[in-house]
């Protein structure tokens, strides 16, 4: 019986970045030694277990057979005559395929140290084809390693081209698509994974909405960099640039759909975008099984950021509708949300990065002052029920006016 730390753990000691989740793989034992020396099994699937006292994972080492389609369509066979190298052979890149004893003794079958000091993401066998998910998980490694200068290995990128083409990917279930996109977009350089997913083939079967902005020309006086596809790239980088929660990427990544419906006779203008991209917001949304504050952000920031943009401008009672829209005084969280969408739609353009955005602090005044109307005054009036709100809205009204004129 062999214990050996793998996969990312190797990897990210090898790259000299920080090691928090640790996988081992068990050689030469049975369920039944496991068992015995107080190991816990929590696998359902195939053989894993609980470390007595650490909790961690341990896995016998197996060897898989496509079975049926999608990420769940493997038949594991697990034994103690599986070697090491069998074990690391079905894994997805040459970079994870990598394993270590307890001396730092480094096993490298597929030459992953290799490919870690040329920073390429390269598949480490013809098996890579047989599992979806995978397309989707090169990309998200392509965005986390970009800064370091990885990029994925042409025949790679041909295999996740072929996949994408197969059908294969529309038997992935929302939950594990999610899962993946969701961690990606958290990633260093979420707009690389984008990138690598339109480079693939993938973005225009997983998300043909996205996939359509590329191409699409915008004015170039708001828009230096003209295309809609690179200017969503550019505000998904700005977003992880400025530490954006998951909730701001998404809805970065989703606020100008409705531009992929625009009629070419009518480019580069794109009259009521924000209307015609809510139906496509939802059905991505719906498509991912996005959590609900995902979802609502989403949709707000692609119906309001333009509003956000002309804030300045705006009347009193469209500051009003707009921040009854996002409910500020019950939810001033979302409405902050809102802001750091819009200030990132604006960054996200050629050469504009850097622009200061005023907006951000005028739209924060005006939810204060619509916030610190007091409900009290208008109870000790007499006003209840449906009349207490029609006051309310009529105080707020009256702040938001003062407060544009002081602004």
């Amino acid at each position: 019986m062999q214990i050996f730390k793998v996969g990312g753990a190797v990897r990210d000691r090898l790259l000299g970045k920080p090691v928090t989740d640790i996988d081992w793989v068990v050689v030469g034992a049975t369920t039944e030694e496991m068992l015995a020396q107080g190991y816990r099994p929590v696998g359902a699937d195939f053989p894993v277990f609980l470390h007595p006292k650490s909790g961690e994972e341990y896995a016998l080492a197996r060897t898989e057979r496509k079975s049926g389609r999608g990420y769940g369509g493997f038949t594991f066979h697990a034994s103690p005559e599986v070697t090491l190298e069998e074990d690391l052979i079905r894994r997805d890149l040459t970079i994870n395929a990598m394993a270590e004893d307890d001396q730092h003794n480094l096993t490298d079958p597929y030459h992953g140290q290799r490919d870690l000091q040329a920073r390429i993401l390269r598949h480490v066998s013809p098996a890579f084809a047989e599992d979806p998910l995978r397309v989707l998980r090169v990309a998200r490694f392509a965005a986390r390693y970009a800064g370091l200068g990885f990029t994925v290995a042409p025949e790679t990128l041909e295999l996740m081209r072929q996949l994408s083409e197969s059908g294969e990917l529309e038997a992935l279930t929302a939950e594990r698509s999610w899962k993946e996109i969701s961690r990606a977009l958290l990633e260093e350089q979420p707009q690389v994974f984008i990138q690598v997913l339109r480079d693939c083939g993938a973005l225009k079967v997983l998300m043909p909405e996205v996939d359509a902005l590329f191409g699409v020309p915008q004015p170039e006086a708001h828009h230096p960099e003209i295309d809609t596809g690179l200017h969503t790239l550019s505000v998904l980088e700005q977003s992880a640039l400025h530490k954006q929660p998951l909730t701001v990427r998404w809805a970065c990544l989703l606020h100008d759909l409705g531009k992929g419906l625009t009629p070419e006779d009518q480019w580069p203008r794109h009259i009521a975008h924000e209307h015609t991209g809510l139906k496509l917001i939802k059905a991505v949304n719906e498509r991912f099984k996005a959590p609900k504050d995902c979802q609502e952000l989403a949709l707000l920031v692609g119906k309001y950021h333009t509003h956000g943009h002309r804030a300045l401008e705006l009347k009193a009672s469209t500051l009003l509708e707009l921040l009854q829209s996002f409910d500020v005084y019950r939810r001033p969280q979302r409405f902050e949300e809102f802001i750091a969408a819009c200030e990132m739609d604006a960054r996200g353009r050629k050469g504009l990065e850097q622009r200061s955005y005023p907006q951000a602090d005028y739209l924060r005044g005006a939810a204060k002052a619509a916030r610190e109307v007091a409900v009290q005054p208008l109870l000790e009036k007499g006003f209840k029920g449906p009349e207490l709100g029609e006051a309310l809205k009529r105080e707020r009204l009256k702040a938001l006016k003062a407060y544009k004129e002081n602004a």
